[in-house]
């Protein structure tokens, strides 16, 4: 009876864990090119210290793997905006300095000149190198990811290349969210770099933006099953609770 017990409360805990999963994804729902992640399928663990070799518990084993799918485009006309298609990568700096992707398109030129995304992260280009803007020109991105800049002065001037986004193709790449929100390799294991693309040419679509491949409605289904689950097992260590006080009480009397 205690065991039961002591596997619901263990339950309690992972759904504790989901919860935070879910809650994290429903705050990203509007954030642009959110990808959500997926757990590994619920195992058991023994239970380490003194006493029966009989105690296993539930656990969620995660390693935040990505799920790389196609969220909704979004049409904004601004030459800057990039939607990502496939399952295209947009290779950044990392704040520590390692190389790292993302799938956030909304690019910009910050004060020191460098093309970098909304939330601050430099964009790099082919070599690792970061993309400059020249000062006083126009920037557009073409669909390969080639950066050109044209002269207002002079807009019957052919297009000068300024560089070419480092883009990379995850198609059967297993990429993982590290703790600055950047995406790296499976095997990195936190210091980032650049990757082998998969089979598919990386594109990107101009004037667009991916928004978050969040549903909102399934996240909010999730919850509700969260929450009938967690009704059942705290009637469950009731009902346990009662069974063991029935038992105790004929003891008393035997």
């Amino acid at each position: 009876m205690d065991r039961l017990i002591f596997t619901a409360m263990a339950s309690l805990k992972q759904l504790n864990n989901m919860k935070l999963k879910h809650a994290n994804a429903l705050a990203n729902a509007s954030t642009v090119g959110f990808k959500q992640t997926f757990e590994f399928a619920t195992e058991t663990s023994q239970v380490a210290g003194p006493g029966y070799g009989t105690r296993f518990v539930p656990m969620n084993r995660s390693n935040d793997e990505l799920v790389i799918d196609q969220g909704p485009l979004i049409a904004t006309g601004r030459k800057l905006d990039i939607y990502l298609t496939g399952s295209t990568l947009l290779g950044v700096q990392a704040p520590n300095g390692q190389v790292a992707f993302t799938r956030r398109g909304d690019l910009t030129v910050d004060q020191a000149g460098l093309l970098s995304t909304a939330n601050g992260h430099v964009v790099l280009g082919e070599g690792g190198a970061p993309i400059t803007a020249p000062v006083g020109v126009e920037l557009s991105i073409t669909d390969d990811g080639t950066v050109t800049a044209t002269d207002p002065v002079q807009p019957d001037a052919p297009p000068t290349i300024v560089g070419n986004l480092l883009l990379r193709d995850a198609t059967g790449v297993r990429m993982v969210r590290r703790v600055d929100g950047l995406y790296e390799t499976i095997t990195a294991r936190g210091k980032g770099g650049d990757f082998e693309g998969g089979p598919n040419p990386p594109t990107v679509n101009p004037g667009s933006l991916e928004g978050s491949s969040i549903n909102v409605a399934e996240q909010l289904v999730s919850f509700m099953d969260m929450s009938r689950s967690f009704e059942i097992k705290i009637k469950m260590i009731s009902e346990m609770k009662e069974l063991d006080d029935s038992g105790t009480s004929m003891m008393k009397y035997a």
